[in-house]
């Protein structure tokens, strides 16, 4: 369609006005060619004339379609122009309150000069991880892509903020940079990301001062490089500064200050650091008063100084470096309080009277004298002599300024220096974001050298601007394959060359600035001369031979010449400088280091005139001027971004007067021309600005398309369709994915789709308006037919009910009659009566008044009399009574202050820790005489040893006195009456134990009657509770029932935090081990590793077990609720990682005390050795000998017996048979004694049989010189009696020794016993003393109940011992009991073996024949039984190495934690305490290794369900009666009956908190990437969603083909959590607390993603997000969940998409939306209000009074400020009781586990 054709009747145009800079109009009549006039009517309705150029023929621009504006591309538009951009960016700065808007690939930024809540955190986690086109346009956004594409190219990138002072470049570059910081994070331990926040402040305090245009406006431009690692972490930082406005510390202009650090030091003035400074108030100082504006509204300079300071300290400036900073501060201030006196024309003098230079000097340590001298003269130099020079008052003021402002350079140069040297990291980053915070193009009245390089910077930014904006366009059409056309834009070379080239600008000025008489009026004449006529970007003014204008890409600036030669040179006064660094200051000193003394040259360079020019000609290269300088720098800016990817962020000022979103056109119009926006537009809009791809072609404008062009191509059905429709086939090109538009073919398509929408709506009108007016007459003819009869119907009722109306009156009147008559004759009758009963009351009260008054004057005289002495009385006692507390309370308080003096005094210490110290003297006397003892013991030993060899001397003598060994074998039935004895003792000892036992139930009796009594209170309490209303009780059930919540919440919330630091400590930890692995290679140990890494593990488990719940206990017991539980993990940790350390050096000694001990002991074994054996071989003879003998009598006897029963001598009941019985059951006894001597010695000897040999044989080779002398013993003795009596004596000495090593041990754990009373009796006092201390500052009755209260606790404790000493009281009396049982079973076996002995020839006799052995079915009780070697195989193979998706998907739900509960309850039933805590506290950590390795869904879900399953096994068969009631007499039976795991339960619980956490992130990182694409791009409801036009920052996955994510996917991934975590056995109210947490997800994140994008913001998309919500609902019915509270997550979700859907235009729909939306925030109602955009003509936006009224309506809610949902919150979770029905005796382990090793008992 030609251009002519779009300006037709009823087209809006532009044109341009004076206020608005342009002003839309609308045609009134078509525009033919050849019309020198357009017919315009105003949005005032006003009518005008629009005269047209004849020569030029140019039309005013088209104006965007309505449906096109807002767009959050300006790129998006089909007019790109200067109006059309203006406003686009005015709607969406002062309609939708949007202040970022795209352009291409810049972020333009409009301050809104308001606080606005889009910075948060929930904010950056939103915009982190997305595309820069999937949110709404955000410096976010462009952050997210600066650090995607530097951790996807390995690209160094670049951000560039620009804009003019005022405009928010300073609040962009720092919300950039905190992005960065909060999303990359630190890989160091310091958090580097806060030093670089940090350096904000301080930049700010030195850097930034109060201007006209802005309250904290940056007067240097700053370039800071943030560097990341391999791991695109933030490792450290580095920042450059340009051209610091150092005139402002000696001069501001009206309504500005000073830069914002000498108000900051003002304002601290009266603090006591600061006195010494001899600082006031900011109007007392001329660099700080000449603005007149010392305040900044809403700004503490307090406050502010404090943040200063703060971030010093966190880079690392110590103390005193701020204090010296401030220090020469302060001297710059009183610097410029230094007054010049004029001595005559030439010559001038100090002026100190308020002596500010004497200060000046005592701040900076330098010489009064020279100081005041050099302020007054300057030094001269010529070839021969140097001569001082008196200098003018005019001259000596601005030297001291230069001074002033020098100082101030230098300071600021070290301040970044020590920034830079604070961010700075070893390592070299492996690449880094620029942030590039630069002035903007400056433009005033009055323009100097400052405007010069400031516009001469942006000159060079704009040139690599529009280079890499042609790159791009050059990139994108050379990849779509679009034939390549060269776009003209402005190359603003020839500027850059006028400035910078040879003989440019600065090289004139750095010329004129070497002659001797330079000035700024020669250097004008030179540029004129050189470039007057000759440069078309410079110009002479007409009125001015001072001054020049050069044409700037983005205006004519006219600079002024005056100071120019000055500011580029920077002279200061050498003498100054040197008398400064002749400072004792060492910071000052340190600040002009770096410089080189033209002075010191000079003097020792020898008289001559040539050795001069050579001297002066090096320093003068060696001090460059200003804009050589800056020229350097710049370069090197340039250079850096060159060699990064930029992106462009523009900032606008939107009006001068700062108010909030309020757009000035003229300013914005003049800012957008100047920072390179319009030139973007330019550029795109010479080419193909509008790209579509085929698919969003298609889906927009398919309803242009015919039925035959719609082709299975969408490329070849979009060229049928455009050949069609736009018939110049060089409005549009066709690339390989999209499609290619001039300026303007958009809007004519949209005008194309809009008519045939139109078109269809007419007849869509006319048919639907027909048949209701059809419909409306049928209804009429059949209401006309109905009303007829009806009204027939109607007449003949009221005939009848008229007659019958008639009749009815009568009979009604004659009753009535009746009925009156009746009752005027009851009332007159009730009348007379009634009359008569008053009468006689009056008079009987009158009688009875008359009595009463009498006798009541009676009463009241007595009680009078009564009262008034009572009163008397009791006014006498109360003042005795005062008086006795005035005299009690002075008696008291001096006894309180003598009891206070004596509590701080040490002797009362010592009162009281006199019986303590008595018990450490005890104890430590003790001590000694343990030791004492050991010596003593190990003196008899040796003493021992020596007798042992005078013993071997004596073996031949004593032969004859080992024959008598056989007597002593007779007396072997004293043993019998020994243990007789010993049982005795035992029972003994029964009775003590159960007369202890008597007094701790007596003890417990008193205790529960206390409890008894204080029970009794609490329900005499609930009792007056329960009286209270029944409303009451109702309020304060919900108040606890929600601080019951809450405190699940934020424990839960603590437990995630415990966890962190558990999983940081065990990470630590297993670094240091590995460092250690790695530093100790060759030492080390299987063995030894093995056994710490065992103790460590069940130490931590300890830990998490009964430590953990007794710490809890105590904790309840004391009532101490309110403290936090967050601090006590955090002092648990440090006391681990304490005791961690303890535990590593306590082991280390250990150890080697362990291989000392070693050594010893091995060697006294090998002394001993010897003996052990003679002596365990003589026994042995011994026994056997016996053995044989007793066997032999034992022969005779049967013998004897067999034949008196042949000859029938010896009945049974006679008196031979019972003497024999009774001597062979001696016999049998003493038989059985010596089998188990025997056994014990031959298992010995066993042990030392391979030591035995090792010895003969080694002994064996030296010959027969060397024999042994157990070998000469053989010798001497046949039988070997003299090698057995050898070897008894060895075996007494090992026993001996044995025993020593016994009792060392004990007395080592006797005095570790009473180092832990010790430490125990110390922390007791210390208690006491707090208690004590705190018990004095509490009143009265608070004293009394803090008393009772600790009583209460202590006796608790000690019921607690003993309890304890109870329980191993009895577990003493079981083994007594089960060694008893042990002896009787060994003597009934020895009687029993006799009888079968006895009988068994019979058997034999009788019948010969084989019988078989039938085994009876077990009766399994529930248990199952593993050796203590398979204890980590049974957690390896149960827990670490079983996988849920293997062989664990055929288990029955719960399996292993039915086995891990039978195996725990086979320990309970062996009472074994230490394989129970080993068993509980390795299966915890087992669970949390394999979690922690494996973390899938699956896995989590699998022990989820497990772990559940296991906390309800410990709580169904703890033997509770609330947890019993549910299980059958069986599974009572099987409850554990030795331990209460009470306290493991609530480990377990804790354990499970953790694991559903831990689930629901796994779900949320799964989740969270499909529920954007699904629930709003998905186009579930075709031909209902339209596609708008799109920008350069499109989405890609916004339309079907190309979404990877849709509702059907979020459906089936809901599906497959529900079923996997139903089949692995979770609780049915655990996988509702799930499903809730998903949904809440779900309409987090959804809701989050409509608030920031807003192309989702539309009446379709609400139909949408509606259609969606229900097929989550049906979801939720179809799997019987809804009570599960999910639906009710998603009520925000839902009522967002109704209000999109909803009518908003009259006050009344303002109103019916404020009672729909409860779940939304007004914050939340306003944005989506705000973001509201049609996406066809037909629909309208909402007006900004709408908006406004609602805000008023909704004003008084009280509610979070959060814009967004957040998405990180987890729902406290609880886990009902739910028993299992399952036996425990019918569960089968299948052999798939491999655990053959357990044994089912």
């Amino acid at each position: 369609m030609a251009a002519l054709e779009l300006y037709s009747k009823f087209a809006r145009v532009w044109i341009p006005d004076t206020t608005d800079v342009w002003r839309s109009a609308e045609l009134t009549r078509d525009y033919r060619s050849g019309d020198t006039v357009l017919h315009l009517q105003l949005e005032d309705e006003s009518e005008v004339e629009y005269k047209l150029d004849p020569k030029s023929g140019v039309l005013p621009p088209l104006r965007n379609p309505d449906i096109l504006v807002g767009e959050n591309d300006l790129t998006a538009l089909s007019y790109l122009h200067e109006p059309a951009v203006l406003h686009n960016l005015r709607v969406r700065f002062t309609d939708s309150k949007l202040i970022y808007t795209y352009c291409g690939i810049i972020l333009v930024a409009i301050n809104p000069y308001e606080s606005l809540p889009i910075y948060g955190s929930d904010i950056i986690n939103a915009y982190s991880g997305q595309n820069m086109g999937d949110m709404d346009p955000h410096i976010f956004a462009v952050s997210e892509e600066a650090y995607k594409q530097m951790a996807r190219d390995e690209k160094n990138q670049s951000i560039i903020v620009s804009g003019e002072s005022g405009a928010g470049k300073t609040v962009s570059a720092k919300y950039a940079m905190r992005y960065f910081a909060t999303v990359s994070g630190s890989s160091a331990e310091s958090s580097v990301e806060e030093k670089v926040l940090a350096s904000s402040p301080i930049m700010e305090a030195i850097g930034n001062a109060k201007t006209t245009r802005n309250d904290n406006s940056s007067r240097f431009g700053k370039y800071i490089e943030i560097g990341f690692d391999r791991k695109h972490h933030i490792i450290g930082a580095n920042m450059r500064t340009y051209l610091l406005e150092k005139s402002r510390v000696v001069f501001q202009a009206s309504e500005e200050r000073n830069y914002h650090i000498f108000y900051q030091l003002c304002a601290c003035a009266h603090l006591p650091e600061f006195e010494p400074l001899k600082l006031g108030s900011a109007d007392d100082f001329p660099y700080t008063n000449q603005g007149r504006s010392p305040v900044i509204e809403g700004v503490n300079d307090l406050k502010e100084m404090q943040a200063t300071r703060k971030a010093f300290s966190l880079l690392g400036i110590t103390e005193a470096h701020q204090m010296g900073l401030f220090q020469i501060l302060s001297a710059i201030l009183h610097l410029g309080n230094v007054d010049m006196k004029e001595r005559g024309s030439s010559s001038c003098g100090v002026s100190d009277e308020s002596g500010h230079l004497a200060v000046f000097c005592d701040l900076t340590e330098v010489s009064y004298e020279s100081m005041a001298h050099w302020l007054c003269h300057k030094k001269l130099k010529t070839a021969t002599e140097t001569l001082n020079k008196p200098v003018t008052r005019l001259e000596a003021v601005n030297g001291r300024d230069a001074l002033s402002k020098h100082i101030y350079a230098k300071l600021f140069s070290w301040i970044v220096g020590q920034v830079n040297k604070a961010l700075s990291t070893s390592s070299k980053p492996h690449s880094f974001i620029g942030v590039l915070d630069i002035y903007g193009f400056e433009t005033f009245e009055v323009n100097s050298f400052e405007q010069f390089c400031i516009n001469y910077a942006n000159e060079k930014l704009q040139q690599q601007f529009n280079m890499h904006v042609f790159k791009l366009e050059q990139e994108e059409y050379m990849k779509e394959q679009i034939p390549w056309t060269l776009i003209d834009f402005y190359d603003n070379q020839p500027c850059i060359n006028l400035i910078e080239a040879k003989m440019g600008l600065l090289d004139l000025l750095d010329e004129e600035c070497t002659m001797p008489k330079g000035s700024d009026e020669s250097w004008a004449q030179k540029l004129y001369n050189t470039h007057l006529k000759k440069s078309s970007h410079f110009e002479k003014p007409r009125m001015s031979n001072t001054a020049f204008i050069i044409l700037h890409f983005a205006d004519k600036v006219e600079y002024q010449c005056d100071g120019f030669l000055e500011k580029n040179k920077d002279t200061v006064n050498e003498e100054q400088i040197n008398v400064l660094k002749a400072s004792k200051f060492a910071l000052l000193v340190e600040l002009f280091q770096d410089e080189e003394t033209p002075a010191a040259q000079s003097t020792t360079a020898p008289a001559g005139r040539a050795k001069f020019g050579r001297t002066t000609q090096s320093f003068r290269e060696h001090k460059k001027s200003v804009g050589l300088q800056f020229r350097n720098s710049l370069h090197l800016l340039m250079d850096t971004l060159n060699a990064t990817t930029p992106h462009y962020v523009r900032c606008i000022k939107p009006n001068d007067v700062k108010a909030p979103f309020i757009m000035d056109p003229h300013r914005a119009v003049q800012q957008l021309r100047a920072c390179g926006v319009l030139e973007t537009i330019r550029i795109s809009a010479t080419g193909f600005p509008s790209r579509w791809t085929y698919q969003e072609f298609f889906s927009r404008y398919r309803v242009l398309m015919r039925k035959k062009e719609i082709l299975s191509d969408r490329k070849l059905t979009c060229q049928n369709v455009l050949e069609r429709l736009v018939q110049n086939k060089d409005k549009y090109q066709f690339g390989k994915t999209k499609i290619f538009f001039r300026a303007g073919q958009v809007a004519y398509l949209e005008k194309l789709r809009a008519d045939k929408l139109r078109t269809a709506c007419i007849n869509i009108q006319k048919t639907i308006r027909c048949w209701l007016a059809r419909k409306k007459y049928l209804r009429i003819r059949q209401a006309a037919i109905t009303l007829q009869k009806y009204t027939r119907g109607h007449q003949a009722r009221c005939l009848c009910n008229n007659l019958r109306r008639t009749r009815a009156a009568v009979i009604f009147q004659k009753n009535t009659r009746m009925w009156a008559a009746r009752r005027r004759y009851l009332r007159q009758k009730a009348a007379a009566v009634l009359i008569q009963r008053l009468l006689r009351g009056y008079t009987a009260r009158l009688e009875y008044k008359r009595l009463v008054f009498e006798r009541k004057a009676l009463l009241i005289q007595r009680w009078v009399r009564g009262f008034l002495a009572r009163w008397r009385f009791r006014r006498i006692k109360r003042a005795v009574v005062y008086l006795q507390c005035c005299v009690r309370r002075m008696l008291a308080r001096r006894e309180l202050k003598k009891l206070k003096i004596e509590a701080r005094s040490v002797e009362h210490f010592k009162k009281l820790n006199v019986g303590m110290e008595n018990k450490i003297m005890q104890l430590q006397r003790k001590l000694d005489e343990q030791h004492k003892e050991n010596r003593e013991l190990s003196e008899r030993m040796s003493s021992l040893e020596i007798h042992s060899a005078a013993e071997m001397e004596k073996l031949h003598v004593r032969l004859k006195t080992l024959q008598e060994v056989e007597e002593e074998a007779r007396h072997r039935g004293d043993l019998v009456t020994s243990l007789q004895e010993e049982l005795e003792l035992v029972r003994q000892e029964l009775e003590k134990n159960k007369e202890m036992v008597a007094d701790l139930n007596e003890k417990n009796t008193l205790l529960k009657s206390e409890k008894d009594e204080m029970n009794r209170l609490i329900q005499e309490q609930e009792q007056q509770i329960k009286e209270k209303p029944e409303s009451t009780n109702q309020e304060s059930t919900e108040h606890l029932q929600a601080q019951l919540n809450e405190e699940r919440f934020r424990y839960q919330n603590l437990l995630t935090e415990h966890l962190k630091l558990e999983e940081r400590y065990a990470d630590l930890r297993s670094e240091k081990e590995e460092a250690a692995d790695l530093s100790k290679p060759g030492h080390n140990r299987a063995d030894s590793g093995y056994g710490s890494s065992q103790t460590e593990s069940v130490h931590s488990s300890v830990l998490t077990g009964s430590e953990v719940s007794t710490m809890e206990r105590e904790d309840a017991v004391q009532t101490a609720a309110d403290v936090s539980l967050l601090l006590k993990l955090q002092r648990r940790v440090t006391e681990l990682e304490k005791e961690n350390m303890d535990l590593q050096s306590e082991m280390d000694t250990k150890e080697e005390q362990l291989q000392q001990q070693q050594t010893k002991e091995l060697e006294d074994c090998q002394r001993i050795l010897v003996a052990e054996r003679d002596y365990e071989a003589l026994k042995r003879q011994e026994l056997e000998s016996d053995n044989k003998k007793l066997k032999k009598d034992l022969q005779e006897l049967r013998q004897s017996l067999s034949k008196g029963k042949g000859s029938k001598v010896a009945s049974p009941g006679g008196q031979a048979y019972n003497v024999v019985l009774e001597q062979l059951n001696s016999t049998n006894e003493e038989l059985e004694v010596r089998k188990e001597e025997v056994l014990i010695l031959r298992s010995q000897l066993v042990s030392q049989e391979a030591f035995k040999h090792k010895e003969t044989g080694s002994e064996g080779d030296s010959g027969e010189s060397s024999r042994s002398p157990t070998l000469d013993l053989h010798e001497l003795n046949e039988d070997g009696e003299l090698w057995m009596a050898y070897e008894s004596l060895k075996e007494t000495n090992r026993i001996l020794a044995s025993q020593l090593q016994t009792q060392g041990q004990s007395h080592e754990k006797e005095v570790e016993g009473l180092r832990a009373e010790l430490q125990r009796l110390k922390a007791e006092l210390d208690q006491q003393q707090q208690m004590m201390s705190d018990s004095l500052e509490l009143p009265h009755d608070a004293r009394i109940q803090a008393g009772l209260q600790h009583e209460i606790s202590r006796l608790t404790q000690q019921n607690m011992d003993l309890l304890e000493q109870t329980g191993k009281q009895d577990k003493m009396i079981r083994k007594l009991k089960k060694h008893l049982k042990l002896y009787m079973k060994k003597f009934g076996e020895a009687e029993a073996g006799v009888h079968i002995e006895q009988s068994s020839p019979d058997v034999v006799g009788e019948s010969g024949r084989m019988v078989s052995i039938v085994r009876k079915e077990r009766d399994f009780r529930g248990m199952l039984e593993y050796r203590k070697d398979d204890e980590n195989k049974l957690f390896k193979i149960l827990i670490t190495e079983l996988k849920p998706r293997g062989v664990a998907v055929n288990l029955i739900p719960g399996l292993p934690a039915y086995i891990l509960f039978m195996c725990l309850r086979h320990a309970d039933y062996a009472n074994d305490d230490q394989r129970v805590s080993t068993l509980l506290n390795s299966s915890i950590n087992a669970i949390k290794s394999v979690l922690k390795k494996r973390g899938d869904f699956e896995t989590i879900s699998f022990w989820l369900a497990n772990t559940c399953r296991f906390l309800h096994c410990l709580k169904q068969y703890s033997g509770e009666e609330g947890y019993t009631k549910h299980n059958t007499p069986r599974q009572n039976e099987h409850c554990l009956t030795n331990f209460d795991l009470s306290e493991y339960c609530q480990v377990l619980s804790d354990l499970a908190i953790q694991i559903y956490q831990q689930l629901i992130r796994v779900i949320e990182n799964i989740l969270h990437p499909m529920i954007a694409p699904a629930m709003l791009e998905q186009e579930t409801i075709q031909g209902v969603m339209g596609v708008k036009p799109t920008g350069m920052r499109k989405r890609t996955s916004s339309f079907p083909e190309d979404s990877s994510h849709s509702l059907e996917s979020i459906l089936k991934q809901l599906d497959v959590f529900y079923y996997t975590l139903l089949q692995h056995g979770n609780d049915t109210d655990l996988v509702r607390q799930v499903i809730k947490q998903q949904f809440y997800l779900i309409c987090c994140v959804t809701l989050n993603n409509l608030l920031l994008r807003k192309d989702m913001c539309s009446w379709s998309k609400g139909l949408q997000i509606r259609y969606n919500v229900c097929q989550l609902e049906e979801w939720l019915l179809d799997k019987d969940l809804q009570g599960s509270g999910a639906r009710e997550s998603l009520e925000p979700l839902i009522q967002a998409a109704q209000l999109l859907q909803i009518k908003k235009k009259s006050q009344d729909d303002a109103e019916a939306i404020c009672t729909m939306c409860s779940a939304l925030t007004t914050q939340q109602i306003v944005k989506i209000l705000s973001l509201y955009t049609p996406v066809n003509e037909f629909e309208e936006r909402v007006s900004i009074s709408f908006i406004k009224s609602v805000q008023n309506l909704l004003k008084d809610r009280k509610e979070s400020s959060q814009l967004l949902m957040d998405a990180k919150i987890i729902f406290s979770v609880t886990f009902p009781f739910n028993p299992s029905s399952v036996a425990l005796e019918t569960i089968q382990i299948p052999s798939s586990l491999n655990l053959s090793f357990l044994t089912r008992v």
